[in-house]
Protein backbone atom coordinates (compact mmCIF):
# COMPACT_ATOMS: atom_id res chain seq x y z
CA UNK A 1 0.00 0.00 0.00
CA UNK A 2 1.40 3.31 -1.07
CA UNK A 3 0.34 7.07 0.81
CA UNK A 4 0.33 10.42 -1.00
CA UNK A 5 -0.41 12.80 1.10
CA UNK A 6 -1.33 16.91 0.61
CA UNK A 7 -2.67 19.96 1.54
CA UNK A 8 0.27 21.49 3.50
CA UNK A 9 0.85 24.94 3.72
CA UNK A 10 1.83 28.13 5.42
CA UNK A 11 -1.15 29.56 7.53
CA UNK A 12 -1.33 32.14 10.33
CA UNK A 13 -2.67 31.16 13.80
CA UNK A 14 -5.78 30.67 14.15
CA UNK A 15 -6.70 29.79 10.33
CA UNK A 16 -7.78 26.05 9.83
CA UNK A 17 -6.20 23.38 6.92
CA UNK A 18 -7.17 20.48 5.51
CA UNK A 19 -4.78 17.63 4.78
CA UNK A 20 -5.74 14.53 2.69
CA UNK A 21 -4.07 11.09 2.68
CA UNK A 22 -4.94 8.48 -0.52
CA UNK A 23 -4.04 5.14 0.05
CA UNK A 24 -3.58 2.97 -3.21
CA UNK A 25 -5.32 -0.01 -1.71
CA UNK A 26 -7.49 -1.46 1.27
CA UNK A 27 -6.52 -0.16 4.84
CA UNK A 28 -7.80 -0.79 7.95
CA UNK A 29 -6.31 1.29 10.58
CA UNK A 30 -5.19 5.20 9.63
CA UNK A 31 -3.10 7.73 11.52
CA UNK A 32 -1.71 10.83 11.59
CA UNK A 33 1.50 11.85 13.26
CA UNK A 34 4.00 14.86 13.16
CA UNK A 35 7.10 15.67 13.42
CA UNK A 36 8.45 19.19 14.34
CA UNK A 37 11.85 20.41 13.90
CA UNK A 38 14.44 18.74 16.34
CA UNK A 39 11.41 17.15 18.09
CA UNK A 40 10.48 13.01 17.84
CA UNK A 41 7.24 12.08 15.45
CA UNK A 42 4.31 12.24 17.53
CA UNK A 43 1.10 10.39 17.35
CA UNK A 44 -2.17 13.18 16.32
CA UNK A 45 -5.30 10.97 15.65
CA UNK A 46 -6.11 7.51 14.55
CA UNK A 47 -9.49 6.18 13.16
CA UNK A 48 -10.72 2.82 12.43
CA UNK A 49 -12.01 1.32 9.84
CA UNK A 50 -15.76 1.56 10.53
CA UNK A 51 -15.06 5.25 11.80
CA UNK A 52 -16.33 4.04 15.66
CA UNK A 53 -13.19 4.84 17.17
CA UNK A 54 -11.51 8.06 16.87
CA UNK A 55 -8.62 8.62 18.65
CA UNK A 56 -6.76 11.95 19.57
CA UNK A 57 -3.46 13.09 21.41
CA UNK A 58 -4.18 15.86 24.13
CA UNK A 59 -2.88 18.48 22.49
CA UNK A 60 -5.36 18.31 19.26
CA UNK A 61 -8.43 17.46 21.01
CA UNK A 62 -11.46 19.68 20.33
CA UNK A 63 -9.45 21.38 17.53
CA UNK A 64 -8.47 18.71 14.72
CA UNK A 65 -10.70 16.06 13.27
CA UNK A 66 -9.57 12.84 11.76
CA UNK A 67 -12.21 11.15 9.05
CA UNK A 68 -12.01 8.81 5.95
CA UNK A 69 -13.67 7.74 3.21
CA UNK A 70 -13.14 3.94 2.53
CA UNK A 71 -14.85 4.02 -1.23
CA UNK A 72 -12.07 6.70 -1.63
CA UNK A 73 -9.65 5.00 -0.19
CA UNK A 74 -8.59 7.88 2.20
CA UNK A 75 -8.20 10.00 5.49
CA UNK A 76 -8.54 13.05 6.23
CA UNK A 77 -7.35 15.92 9.02
CA UNK A 78 -9.54 18.89 9.12
CA UNK A 79 -7.13 21.17 11.48
CA UNK A 80 -8.75 24.24 12.94
CA UNK A 81 -7.78 27.00 15.64
CA UNK A 82 -4.01 26.39 14.31
CA UNK A 83 -1.44 27.66 16.53
CA UNK A 84 2.19 27.91 15.99
CA UNK A 85 3.30 24.57 18.43
CA UNK A 86 0.98 22.73 15.65
CA UNK A 87 3.75 23.30 12.62
CA UNK A 88 5.60 19.79 11.61
CA UNK A 89 5.64 17.31 8.55
CA UNK A 90 2.56 15.69 9.22
CA UNK A 91 2.52 12.09 8.13
CA UNK A 92 -0.33 9.73 7.28
CA UNK A 93 0.13 5.84 8.05
CA UNK A 94 -2.48 2.99 7.75
CA UNK A 95 -2.28 -0.43 9.03
CA UNK A 96 -3.56 -3.94 8.15
CA UNK A 97 -4.20 -4.64 11.08
CA UNK A 98 -7.30 -4.55 12.97
CA UNK A 99 -6.21 -4.16 16.66
CA UNK A 100 -6.95 -1.29 18.33
CA UNK A 101 -5.17 -1.57 21.21
CA UNK A 102 -1.89 -0.02 19.24
CA UNK A 103 -3.58 2.58 17.59
CA UNK A 104 -1.60 5.31 18.71
CA UNK A 105 2.01 3.36 18.26
CA UNK A 106 3.52 4.62 15.08
CA UNK A 107 5.43 1.20 15.01
CA UNK A 108 1.56 -1.05 14.75
CA UNK A 109 1.72 1.37 11.33
CA UNK A 110 3.20 -0.51 7.94
CA UNK A 111 2.73 1.89 5.84
CA UNK A 112 3.33 5.84 5.41
CA UNK A 113 3.29 8.80 3.15
CA UNK A 114 5.71 11.17 2.67
CA UNK A 115 4.41 13.87 4.78
CA UNK A 116 3.23 17.03 3.99
CA UNK A 117 4.61 20.63 5.80
CA UNK A 118 1.83 22.68 8.06
CA UNK A 119 3.78 25.86 8.89
CA UNK A 120 1.60 28.37 11.62
CA UNK A 121 3.06 31.59 11.64
CA UNK A 122 1.94 33.22 15.02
Amino acid sequence: VQLQASGGGLVQAGDSLSLSCVASGRTYRLAWFRQAPGKEREFVAAISRSSSILLYADSVKGRLTISRDNGKNSVYLQMNSLKAEDTAVYYCAASSSVSLATMKSENSYEYWGQGTQVTVSS
